[in-house]
């Protein structure tokens, strides 16, 4: 049975047994609050500022609405846009507006809020993340007080899809400078209150456009870096939600408490060693293919996480349409690894520095892990664990190190390795050309063949080292309905979670 086999069959059994858990959930109940645990304090709560998967999943669809959004299936559903028509030359994309919208501050949404928000957006001197995601659109404009049109100079398949992103939201245009401390946007909660280092505060939005929602009255956010005390907390009745980082061993623990309910989705996260390819020894191939081959990832997924992932051999995972299996393109051969060490003028050995993300569990295990398969093939690691802060700061920012290691979650983020000024330093003209292919596609088909020959380079680039694709596992006090499985997008959507006997 191959690796995709397995991962199709458990996703299956998954979503049989949701489908039956959602077949039983009582009708939904108003009122009420709700604890859920995430792992870190995020760099400012602004997600046009950062691609930090923690500002996502306390703001995206609670606090923060696009002209679009995900739903808990992926689908791409009206937010702030009621409906939209692409012209036929796919030059031009029009939306309507949603009417009688008002942000927290009382304010009311409107068509300048939008331009403003996108006039920034496409500026890349701005600090606005993405800014690549909108190089096609040459202007925006509201032809009148409900009607945004993008105008294009070359079609783009993705626009849409961009556009539901965490950092295609909207904030009021005159509070844009404050929005990283004190996030205001239309959503159905309101930010009430940041403790850094210890919660965050959500609260219901009496003036929601939906006046149906909320069902909660209020959400706390604890930050909780453990993830085994994010476990203790749940186990304890402190804390109600657990959406992500989850330590495998703890699931079967989680499955005995009768106060408890597990569920298990996908999501779009690929456990990455990142390796810096400007910086030697990692600018030869041959050094990077030689730590692909000496990592086994297999025992990595099944022994120190129980199999809940699936291993990957690029920057894909199974839940995306244009998921292709390049897990054997350097398969796990230690005698190759040497043998190419040699080649590349390291055959006395090899030494350099292995950082590790302090709040991240999985990341840690697996990156311990993996330090010790370098060592057995004359690979001296010298492992660290960096404050998250600094993590951001100095790796993801300021790309100053050797060898680090995180999950990438958001979706279809592909396009990253197109852009030689991203934490990799992995400068590659022929990916951005392939980017532009899939953009002007005149068929899903020609797009995802496009995306999968990206995937398809990098991995033969061997620019980093794609361990696995694991598995979201959610565990909710019994009591809690609504939340959602899978993760199409980092996110703890509360929009529909409401607590019933």
């Amino acid at each position: 049975m191959t690796r995709l086999q397995r991962w199709l069959i458990a996703a299956l059994t998954a979503a049989l047994l949701l489908g039956s858990a959602v077949a039983q959930d009582p009708e939904p109940v108003r009122g009420g609050t709700v604890t859920v645990a995430i792992s870190a304090d995020p760099p400012g709560w602004d997600p046009t500022l950062s691609t930090s998967q923690e500002i996502a999943r306390v703001t995206y669809g609670n606090v923060y609405e696009g002209l679009v959004r995900f739903d808990r299936n992926g689908a791409i559903v009206p937010a702030l846009a009621t409906a939209w028509q692409v012209s036929s030359d796919g030059l031009a994309w029009t939306f309507t507006l949603r009417e009688g919208v008002r942000f927290h501050d009382g304010s009311a949404f409107t068509t300048d809020d939008v331009l403003a928000k996108f006039e920034r957006a496409r500026d890349p001197d701005s600090g606005h993340v993405n800014t690549g995601y909108y190089a096609p659109v040459v202007n925006v404009r509201a032809p009148d007080a409900r009607t945004i049109v993008f105008e294009l100079d070359t079609p783009s398949r993705s626009l849409l899809y961009n556009l539901a992103r965490p950092d295609a939201i909207v904030y009021p245009r005159a509070l844009a400078e404050t929005q990283r401390s004190q996030p205001v946007g239309t959503g159905p909660f309101v930010f009430a209150r940041y403790v850094e280092g210890s919660e965050v505060r959500l609260e219901r939005f009496d003036g929601y456009w939906n006046p149906e929602l909320p069902y909660l009255d209020g959400a706390t956010f604890r930050i909780i870096g453990d993830a085994n005390a994010r476990v203790a907390a749940l186990q304890a009745g402190d804390v109600d939600y657990v959406g992500a980082a989850i330590p495998p061993e703890q699931v079967r623990l989680l499955q005995a408490n009768p106060a408890l309910k597990i569920a298990s989705g996908t999501a779009t996260a690929e456990i990455t060693v990142a390796m810096n390819n400007a910086r030697a020894p990692f600018d030869d191939p041959r050094v990077r293919q030689a730590i692909t081959h000496a990592i086994d990832k297999d025992v990595i997924v099944e022994g120190a996480f129980f199999g809940l992932g699936t291993v990957i051999g690029t920057h894909m995972s199974p839940s995306e349409a244009y998921y292709v299996d390049l897990s054997d393109t350097y398969p796990y051969d230690p005698e190759r690894a040497r043998a190419l060490l040699a080649e590349a003028g390291h055959a006395d050995g090899l030494a350099f520095d292995f950082e590790l993300p302090e709040p991240y569990a999985i990341e840690r295990r697996t990156g311990e892990i993996i330090a010790q398969q370098l060592r057995e093939v004359g690979i001296d690691v010298n492992l660290s664990v960096v404050e998250w802060g600094t993590w951001i700061q100095r790796i993801f920012l300021a790309a100053d190190y050797d060898m680090t290691i995180i999950g990438h979650s958001e979706p279809r983020d592909i396009n990253i390795y197109a852009n030689p000024d991203y934490y990799y330093q992995y400068d590659n003209p022929g990916v951005a050309e392939l980017l532009a292919q899939a953009e002007a596609a005149p068929t899903a088909e020609a797009e995802t063949a496009a995306y999968q020959e990206i995937a398809r380079v990098i991995a033969e680039d061997a620019v980093n080292v794609w361990v696995f694709s694991p598995a979201n596992t959610v565990a909710v006090r019994a009591d809690l309905y609504g939340f959602w499985v899978d993760q199409p997008t980092p996110a703890l959507d509360l929009t529909r979670v409401y607590r019933a006997p």
